[in-house]
């Protein structure tokens, strides 16, 4: 593995191959078996810190402290630099200051803490936030803290291993700019498929003990590997062909003495042969989710004119929204704007401050969140935990069900305690599965999930009947299992007219004018909130006056679809030499007449779609 100077890397394997070792051998704190580790001796490296002391010192300076240069230069230009006798202050000579200022401003000094707030309000934290302490933060953003500090640090590799846990989707859509503009080198562990996509040109890929590179980034990875290993495939069954075909030779002639020098000749060969491994690809990871008892609800949820919130005051104000089977809803918007406080109201653990909720009879709610993973039990066992859903259910059916979720074998009956965070996140989908649900608020599933496991979470929550409203920063998820999007800012929920690429742009220009995000919500201005109900009032006045005319679209394109199909089928027969056999004269004219009448239908119909788009487009001027 070579990496150099402004290299982009990712670094992907299954959970335990080997990927955090690697970064440990990198920045010396493992030592190689074999081979040798060589770094450029004047390259600076740079890493995150996956525990942060709860400290007094202000985030900003805490951040800052991540360019160990400029705080060397600051110290000794202050006269306080000695190791050994810090409080001694002595200042230095003339010429050696003249030294220090000019390089303090070679690396940027003055502008150190423009550029620290920046990452630091990259990452979520406004003005407000910057100078308080760091142990005023939870774990999650203490983390982003060590993060904005190792990005801080003005270094030639810098070392990232899941970077975007903990984070929400602005952040992580920050970031990836931030890395992909990144002079320096970077090797990146991530299970985040559309963050490798967008910043890395090689992938390197940890599998049996060894290290196979690619070029591109995760998509051309996928399509190589794949190739590679249809190649590998063919290869082993071309050579278990010759096995077989050198074994039957020896089987057949080693007893016989004319022949016993050639079985011998290949007795040896066959020892000598090295072996192709046959190529498994299939994921470790079975599950769907099966559809819930009962009636079927035509709605599982409305809310109406609602206010929802905390002690403190409403966080989301006048809500008007309903869900029902087979909505797949995205949430999206800024950290604190509520999107976890909806969910939580929409699920009963907080109440309602004004307002009125509907809940359907027969509604089962299956509910993930952030901190789901603390509710398991980590004295008892995966078995234990499915018993108790399932008093009377047999150990093989639940040994059969966590096996979908690769818990398998005697880790069925380990404590959840020895689990690692990915093992313990996956149980604890796996006991939402179980029971069933007819609505899944989730609410970032996918933290310290691997690819493979998103990937099948992606597919089982693409069939699932129910109502799906989830909230994650995994975009390649919020893709593929969510056809609509609501959008939660300002106190207000509305929908969100685009995609994810739109939202990336409406992030920027929202942050830009609102000057920072807040770790704890922020308030914000009564004139920007008037604006911005102002304009949801205009998009539900245009959304009202679209529906009609959408309704009737729908229909025609309804009708238009079968049509399509049926006179596809019916030219591919008359194209046919059998439509014009003598015994089908019958059937070639009754298909001829059916074609008529079909292209006739469609025609009326084009027609007719034609008009009402334009009645559309005139009724929005």
């Amino acid at each position: 593995m070579h990496v150099h100077p402004g290299h982009k890397v990712g670094l992907v394997g299954a959970n335990g191959s080997g990927k955090s070792s690697l970064f440990a051998l990198v920045r010396g704190e493992l030592h190689a078996d074999a081979g040798d580790v060589y770094m450029p001796p004047r390259w600076v490296l740079s890493h995150v810190a996956q525990e942060t002391p709860a400290l007094a010192q202000p985030a900003l300076e805490f951040v800052i402290d991540g360019d160990e240069e400029l705080r060397t230069i600051e110290r000794e230009i202050s006269g306080t630099d000695h190791s050994s006798m810090p409080d001694v202050v002595c200042p230095p000579s003339g010429v050696r200051l003249a030294e220090l200022h000019a390089r303090y401003d070679e690396i940027g000094g003055y502008q150190a803490r423009s550029r620290a707030q920046t990452l630091l309000g990259g990452l979520g934290f406004s003005e407000p936030d910057q100078s308080r302490p760091v142990s005023e933060f939870s774990g999650g953003w203490r983390m982003r803290l060590n993060l904005a500090r190792a990005l801080m640090c003005r270094a030639d590799l810098l070392l990232l291993d899941e970077p975007t846990n903990h984070l929400d989707l602005d952040a992580v859509l920050w970031l990836e700019d931030w890395v992909r503009a990144f002079p320096g080198a970077v090797i990146l562990i991530t299970h985040d498929r559309e963050f490798l996509d967008a910043v890395v040109k090689t992938i390197v890929h940890v599998e049996n003990r060894a290290l196979v590179s690619y070029a591109g980034n995760y998509s051309a990875f996928e399509t190589q590997r794949a190739e590679r290993l249809a190649q590998q495939q063919s290869a082993y069954e071309k050579q278990q062909l010759a096995i077989a075909h050198l074994e039957a030779f020896i089987t057949r002639f080693r007893a016989k003495a004319t022949k016993a020098r050639q079985a011998q000749s290949r007795i040896r060969a066959l020892e000598k042969l090295e072996r192709i491994a046959a190529a498994h690809v299939d994921s470790p990871f079975s599950f769907e989710f099966r559809a819930a008892p009962g009636e079927r609800p035509r709605q599982l949820f409305r809310v109406e004119e609602a206010a929802m919130g905390y002690g403190a005051g409403p966080v989301l104000t006048d809500v008007e929204w309903s869900v029902l089977p087979g909505d797949a809803i995205g949430l999206l918007g800024p950290n604190g704007a509520g999107k976890s406080t909806l969910l939580k109201t929409i699920v009963g653990n907080l109440p309602l401050l004004s307002g009125k909720i509907h809940r359907a009879q027969g509604l089962r709610i299956g509910y993930f969140a952030q901190h789901q993973v603390d509710q398991l039990r980590l004295d008892e066992t995966p078995l234990w935990h499915l018993e108790k859903l399932a008093p009377s259910e047999r150990e093989q059916v639940f040994r059969d069900f966590l096996g979908g979720f690769d818990i398998r074998g005697d880790q069925v009956t380990q404590k959840v305690a020895s689990f690692s965070g990915g093992e313990k996140a996956r149980l604890a989908l796996a006991l939402i599965v179980w029971q069933r649900p007819n609505l899944l608020l989730l609410d970032e599933p996918t933290n310290h999930l691997d690819i493979e496991m998103r990937e099948a979470l992606a597919q089982a929550l693409t069939d699932f009947e129910g109502g799906l409203v989830v909230v994650a920063h995994d975009r390649a998820l919020l893709s593929a299992a969510t056809d609509q999007w609501l959008l939660v800012a300002d106190g207000t929920v509305q929908p969100f007219d685009g995609d994810l690429d739109d939202y990336k742009q409406w992030a920027k220009e929202y942050h830009a004018k609102s000057g920072g995000r807040s770790a704890a919500g922020g308030g914000r201005e009564i004139s920007r909130k008037e604006e911005r109900r102002a304009e949801a009032q205009e998009r539900q006045r245009q959304a009202g006056l679209r529906k009609p005319f959408e309704k009737r679209i729908a229909a025609i394109e309804g009708e238009m679809e079968p049509l399509t199909r049926e006179a596809a089928q019916v030219e591919g027969w008359l194209a046919s030499e059998e439509a014009y056999g003598e015994g089908n004269r019958e059937r070639l004219q009754e298909t001829l007449r059916r074609r008529g009448e079909i292209a006739a239908r469609l025609a009326t119909l084009e027609e007719d779609w034609l008009w009402i788009q334009a009645e559309l487009e005139k009724a929005m001027k």
